[in-house]
């Protein structure tokens, strides 16, 4: 009697679906908005822009004095350009993240594979032995 090998449901499902990436998230209108001013807002182009912006009104703030100045540092110039810096980084960050969590998927399906390839294994050689088995206990009979 031959033992039928089924491939786990698990192995199935990741052959289906593949990793799951950022691309596949269905975030309908609103999110394709946010993700395009995202887009937009965090670069480093968009951090030099808003500096300029902020740079324009300077002359303004000095005039206006050291609290005048500090308030203009504070809510026009660290606001504007940290935005942006700060999404960047995100961005960054996020990127390595997706490559380790892509890299931890591909590990898992080569252990996934590699525990279904020794179950193969260990079938066989359960069969095998009880061949052997069989074959020992017929002679000494």
């Amino acid at each position: 009697m031959e033992a039928k090998h089924f491939l786990h449901l698990r192995l199935k499902e990741r052959e289906k679906h593949g990793p799951h990436v950022t691309d596949n998230e269905h975030v309908g209108f609103n999110g394709r908005i946010a993700v395009i001013i995202t887009n937009v807002v965090g670069t480093m182009w968009c951090a030099y822009v808003f500096a300029a912006i902020a740079l324009i009104s300077l002359p303004e703030a000095v005039k206006g004095g050291v609290a005048t100045l500090v308030a203009w540092v504070a809510q026009t110039f660290l606001q504007l350009v940290l935005l942006s810096v700060i999404m960047v980084g995100q961005k960054v960050a996020a990127a390595a993240s997706d490559k380790q969590a892509l890299q931890t998927y591909n590990d898992a399906e080569a252990l996934l594979k590699i525990q279904d390839e020794v179950h193969v294994l260990i079938e066989l050689n359960n069969k095998l032995t009880t061949e052997i088995h069989h074959a020992l206990i017929s002679k000494q009979l």
